[in-house]
C-alpha cells in the first residue's frame, strides 16, 4: 500500500495479456499478492476472485478490461498485439464523509507488431474510453503509453 498523502491510499492492479481478444490469455496481479499471476481469458472474465479489497480488485479488473480493449482494437486495426502490461492504479481517499474513489491512473506497456507510436497511442485511448469497466467507473481516469520494440 502506497500513501501519497494523509488519507490518500493507492491501490495498484496488473495485468498482462497476450495475444487476440478470443484466442489469447492473460494473468492479472494485485500489489497485495492475494492474485499472482492469475489466469483469465475471455471464458473466465467475469469469474469472482476471493480474498483481496475491492480497491484491488477493481483496479485489477480495469487492468484486465483494458488490455483486453486494446488488444481488441489493436486487431481490428491490422496491428498484432504480441503482450500488452496495464497497470492502473486507484487512489482512494478517506475523508470525514467516508472513503472516495478520487483516480484512476492506467500505465500499459506492449510489445505490438504493425503499428508506430502515433496509431498505437490513439487506440490506447480509445480502448480507454470503450473498456468496460472504465465506462462503469465514474471518476477520472488517466493513461500513459510505452511501446516496447
Amino acid at each position: 500500500m502506497n500513501a501519497t498523502a494523509r488519507n490518500v491510499l493507492v491501490r495498484s492492479g496488473r495485468a498482462q495479456w497476450i495475444g487476440t481478444l478470443a484466442s489469447g490469455e492473460g494473468r492479472l496481479s494485485t500489489d497485495s499478492g492475494a492474485l499472482h499471476d492469475h489466469r483469465y481469458a475471455f471464458a473466465s472474465r467475469f469469474a469472482q476472485e476471493a480474498g483481496t479489497n475491492p480497491e484491488e480488485l477493481i483496479a485489477a479488473a480495469h487492468a484486465g478490461c483494458y488490455s483486453m480493449a486494446l488488444a481488441y482494437l489493436l486487431a481490428q486495426a491490422g496491428a498484432r498485439p504480441r503482450q500488452i502490461e496495464t497497470t492502473a492504479s486507484l487512489t482512494l481517499q478517506m475523508s470525514a464523509e467516508g472513503p472516495d474513489v478520487t483516480g484512476i491512473h492506467l500505465r500499459v506497456e506492449a510489445m505490438v507488431d504493425g503499428i508506430d507510436t502515433s496509431a498505437f497511442e490513439r487506440i490506447a485511448r480509445s480502448a480507454k474510453e470503450s473498456c468496460l469497466v472504465s465506462r462503469i467507473l465514474k471518476t477520472v481516469v488517466s493513461l500513459e503509453t510505452t511501446l516496447l520494440a
